[in-house]
């Protein structure tokens, strides 16, 4: 905790600071985009990508963010939520409604980044995920993130990661 001036009622807690690469900062905006798609689903409303993604943009911090990769993600995900999911079912405890809004939004990007684009390492794939998992999800989640991802990996990048 930071020192307090005399007039202030309570101290300031000081957030932990955390470096945000432009590529990080690209998959943190995609899983806001992509919870907030599946909020709206899981309430009966169709999401407006469009209107999720201007919303993004309007962010300050957003133009620091590798736009690309934002948008291959946050649209790719979007496009493909449901053969998403038909990938990551298998490897779950539990329905996939149960999940949080937010490891759900994880899993999706990390089985995207996994199955669809292949540009990133698994493991860079999988500790983004579990990254995002921790920045925004529950105590534990991450924890659950990086299992499933792990699953998936070896069953959609077994030769990667037997060769090393």
């Amino acid at each position: 905790m930071t020192k307090t001036p005399a007039t202030s009622q309570a101290p300031v807690a000081s957030a932990p600071k955390r470096s945000l690469t432009p590529r990080r900062r690209a998959r943190e905006y995609a899983l806001q985009g992509v919870y907030q798609s599946l909020v709206m689903r899981r309430a009966g409303s169709l999401p407006n990508a469009a209107a999720i993604a201007k919303q993004l943009a309007e962010d300050p911090g957003f133009r620091r963010c590798q736009h690309d990769l934002f948008q291959g993600i946050f649209a790719g995900v979007l496009e493909r939520t449901d053969e998403l999911e038909g990938i990551i079912t298998p490897a779950l405890d539990r329905p996939i409604n149960e999940l949080s809004p937010v490891e759900h939004a994880a899993l999706l990007i990390g089985a995207y980044e996994l199955a669809i684009d292949l540009s990133a390492p698994y493991k860079v794939a999988i500790n983004e995920a579990v990254e995002l998992a921790k920045t925004f999800g529950g105590t534990d989640g991450h924890k659950y993130v990086n299992g499933v991802l792990d699953l998936l990996a070896q069953k959609l990048r077994s030769a990667e990661i037997q060769t090393g």
